[in-house]
């Protein structure tokens, strides 16, 4: 609940941005038309994704906590997790309409080295200057809610990208007033469509990962398992899972065979002190289990 908390605090500034990018995303779509700049349309393209994105983020901040509010405290019986996945998901989507800006962009840069178009280079300098300063005031708006919410940092840090994009594309224009080489142009948007790749590979692999369920970076599940059979009274730990269930939540669970005549209570609290302090899992589930217990064994899977 915390995450939705941190994310909602920080609605208004990321409902701004979401709109200034998305009127700007209008204006330098219909500049890059009108001045047949390949680099302006490949920006705006990303910029395209950043007003998916913004907007998902603002969708995934409300859901969940309406959600959360509907809810209360007891939860939900059919999402029993809330619906923090849909960062998740979001992300993932993300990552596709960010791949497809990206080849586009790439296959058109080609197409136009080798038959360069006229671009107007002065109403394209206007038009990123003017997109340069939207994503400055939202990289400002949004630096605050970034330390705090996941959702926000991933808005963030797309606002970052756009003002490095932005700054090739005057960049561009500039060349194209000042020595009229058409060529700069594509070689810009390809920079920028190289920019997108990597990002884009990174985005969708990290949203792979989780929707997998697959262990977070970072936490070694066997190095888990040996610390937690090292506690005291614990004879054997079987059963563990280590998942993220969104940017910033990691889960685990465990059965936990103590010997026969421990305190159940004390293995728990330090089971759960453990995963905390050392591997930073606050949301750990143990069951704990007498050494003669077999009933575990009977599972397949």
């Amino acid at each position: 609940m915390d995450l939705a908390r941190a994310g909602a605090r920080h609605q208004r500034p990321l409902m701004i941005s979401f709109v200034l990018i998305l009127v700007f995303f209008v204006a330098e779509a219909v500049g890059g038309f009108v001045t047949n700049s390949l680099a302006l349309l490949s920006d705006a393209g990303h910029m395209a994704t950043d007003v998916i994105g913004l907007g998902m983020a603002l969708a995934a901040i409300r859901l969940a906590s309406r959600f959360a509010e509907r809810e209360g405290s007891e939860g939900s019986t059919s999402h029993t997790f809330g619906l923090y996945r849909l960062e998740i998901l979001a992300a993932f989507v993300n990552s596709l309409l960010l791949f497809a800006v990206a080849i586009y962009v790439l296959i058109d840069a080609i197409r136009r080295l080798t038959s360069p178009p006229e671009v107007l280079g002065l109403p394209m300098l206007i038009i990123a200057t003017g997109g340069l300063i939207v994503n400055i005031v939202a990289f400002l708006l949004l630096r605050e809610g970034s330390k705090e919410s996941i959702n926000v940092e991933g808005a963030y840090l797309e606002v970052l990208a756009d003002t490095l994009g932005s700054v090739g594309v005057i960049v561009a224009a500039v060349v194209l007033q000042v020595f009229g080489w058409t060529w700069v142009d594509p070689v810009i948007g390809a920079g920028i469509g190289l920019w997108i790749l990597p990002r884009t590979w990174r985005l969708g692999s990290r949203a792979v990962r989780i929707l997998l369920q697959a262990a977070p970076p970072g936490l070694d599940v066997e190095e888990i398992g040996e610390a937690l059979a090292s506690i005291p009274e614990v004879v054997d730990v079987h059963d563990l899972h280590v998942w993220t269930l969104t940017s910033g939540m990691d889960a685990a669970s465990a059965h936990v065979m103590i010997r026969i005549g421990a305190d159940p209570h004390a293995v728990l609290d330090a089971a759960r002190d453990l995963m905390a302090d050392r591997f930073g899992v606050s949301h750990a589930t143990f069951q704990v289990e007498p050494e003669n217990h077999s009933g575990c064994k009977e599972l397949s899977w």
